[in-house]
């Protein structure tokens, strides 16, 4: 008797047969409509289809490894919030909130302090339905105002503070081969073997790629990686800060400036995996170009602080005092967790140093907590 398929691996095939007859009917796509599809497609897409956070998952991202991660961005929230002068209301905004993890721990440390929470609401861009789903059983009695959007532009105006934890790195990319003194688009085509394969397209302009002259130099196959759909999120921020006081904290991993290197990655049930293989089936991702967010943000007006290593982020924000103070009620094995979790958090060769935070404010504000000396 032949296998049954699972409905995943069934999804994974539709998906595949669409691109290849895409394919087959314009010619190679850009990796940047490959990523797009993959993740976001409305019928099999990676996202809308999947739970993929937590150990019965793909990955684990900082908020499901500890909750201190949360709590500390709350008070983080909150110091920015009376920075503004303590408006009322307040949007407190989570771009890919995840399983609502981070949001629920730092509505819990946001209870303990007077005012925030009477002056909230909460607004949570999602497009996935499992992940939504989630989200409202995690903040089921969190006391707060919660809201769903499908995008920033349609979270309601207003003061506002962002917070956006391994969000940009799932943002589609385009990939640009320097071949010949010339920049090339890299796509996407059907293999020989009737798989995928990468490919490069014609030549492209480069006039208005980031930092062009002072990449003129490569060997040949250098790989460039832009991220327009970042540089919206920033221009959405931006338009936001001309009508009120904006503050955002972008958490990722990625490099602190522009370089070459090819990052596109796939994670399957916790291991690396062919981005090219079982499309809709992995999770895609790519590094974060935190000195191109950082451009992005001061050519559309806005402050910008950092990047800094995320260790250096959550040990300024108080990590150590909290661990403390958690471990005064907890019993040795529980104590043992939280130290455990909190040491993955800051480790260098773990989260530490690869995983970074850039702070983005409108220009009327001072300098947010933990990046008063990361102008």
């Amino acid at each position: 008797m032949a296998p049954t398929r699972t409905s995943s691996s069934m999804e994974s095939t539709l998906l595949s047969v669409r691109l290849k007859a895409q394919i087959a009917r314009i010619g190679p796509i850009s990796v940047e409509r490959y990523m797009d599809v993959c993740l976001a497609d409305t019928k099999a897409g990676y996202y809308p289809s999947k739970q993929p956070i937590g150990a019965a998952g793909d990955f684990i991202t900082a908020p499901e490894v500890s909750q201190m991660f949360g709590e500390l961005l709350g008070l983080w929230a909150y110091a920015v919030w009376q920075s503004m002068g303590s408006p009322s209301p307040v949007i407190l905004a989570e771009l890919g909130p995840g399983r609502g993890t981070l949001m629920a721990d730092a509505l819990r440390a946001l209870r303990r302090l007077p005012g925030f929470l009477d002056s909230a609401k909460v607004a949570l861009v999602e497009t996935s339905p499992p992940l939504r789903q989630a989200q409202e059983q995690a903040l089921a009695d969190c006391g707060a105002d919660v809201s769903w959007h499908e995008a920033i532009e349609t979270v309601p105006g207003g003061p506002a503070i962002v917070i956006a934890n391994e969000f940009i790195d799932a943002l589609p990319i385009r990939q640009l081969v320097w071949r010949d003194g010339q920049w090339r688009e890299r796509c996407v085509t059907i293999a020989a073997n009737g798989g995928f394969a990468f490919c490069e397209g014609g030549s492209l302009p480069v006039e208005n790629l980031r930092r062009n002259a002072e990449l003129k130099q490569l060997p040949n196959g250098s790989i460039l990686e832009v991220r327009p759909a970042a540089n919206a999120v920033v221009a959405a921020l931006a338009e936001r800060a001309k009508d009120a006081p904006l503050a955002a904290l972008i958490i990722d991993y990625g490099h602190e400036a522009t370089e070459c290197g090819d990052t596109l990655q796939a994670i399957s049930r916790h291991k690396f995996a062919n981005p090219l293989e079982a499309p809709g089936n992995v999770d895609l991702t790519a590094h974060v170009d935190f000195g191109a967010l950082k451009d992005a943000a001061r050519n559309n007006g806005l402050l910008a602080f950092g990047p800094k290593p995320q260790r250096a982020l959550l040990m300024d924000l108080g990590l150590e005092a909290r661990l403390d103070r958690l471990c005064e009620d907890a019993g040795p094995e529980q104590c043992e967790a939280l130290v455990a979790g909190a040491e993955r958090l800051v480790d260098p060769a773990a989260m530490g140093v690869l995983f970074k935070a850039l702070a983005i404010t409108s220009k009327d504000l001072p300098p947010p907590p933990a990046f008063q000396d990361n102008a």
